[in-house]
């Protein structure tokens, strides 16, 4: 019985050590496998409304939702703002309503709205940053779809994937954010060839 115990307790907590451990992006393909995103893309009407989702996402995460002036907590003589450890990859977020994406032998650039480009190498595992924010970032092929995983210091996760339709004249982009194990942010957005 004391043997069993002893077994009871050590699993607990390798299960409890491999909950707390960071997540580590997984690379992923390099092989384009004859998809070509290359083309001028027009967000639908109907989907303007997903950027409003996108603002309001944003400025949750920038604390704008906090009060401008800390409260102090009734139990403690601390001020507090926030949680302090917010997710910041949003920042790492792009939207526009029309996308000129370039695809070569290596990789993608996505020009948003001809103001911000990024660049993405098939099968990439970096590290990126903005400002002093730092994160973890995997890209690549899986199957018809061009994924971009980035994944924060504090483990908050932003997953974007582009895949065609409708025989190449559309591109569908899906955005998910999540944090803790919460889906904060999943949308969709169509874009025509233009």
């Amino acid at each position: 019985m004391k043997r069993f115990a002893t077994v009871i307790v050590a699993l607990s907590l390798a299960f409890i050590a491999g909950c707390a451990a960071k997540e580590v992006l997984v690379a992923k393909s390099a092989v384009a496998a004859g998809n070509d995103l290359s083309g001028r893309w027009q967000l639908r009407e109907d989907s303007r409304a997903v950027a409003k989702r996108i603002r309001d996402a944003e400025f949750a995460a920038a604390g704008g939702n906090e009060p401008l002036v800390p409260m102090r907590n009734r139990y403690s003589d601390q001020s507090r703002r926030g949680d302090g450890g917010g997710a910041s990859v949003h920042v790492f977020l792009e939207t526009g309503r029309s996308l000129k994406i370039t695809q070569t032998d290596f990789g993608l650039f996505v020009s948003f709205d001809r103001a911000v480009v990024e660049e993405y190498r098939f099968g990439e595992k970096r590290e990126v940053s903005v400002g002093p924010i730092i994160a973890d970032r995997v890209s690549g092929w899986e199957g018809s779809s061009y994924v971009i995983e980035t994944l924060d210091n504090n483990g908050a996760k932003l997953v974007e994937a582009y895949q065609l339709q409708d025989g190449g004249r559309t591109l569908k982009r899906k955005i998910t954010i999540v944090d803790k194990n919460i889906t904060q942010l999943s949308i969709e957005q169509i874009f025509d060839r233009d």
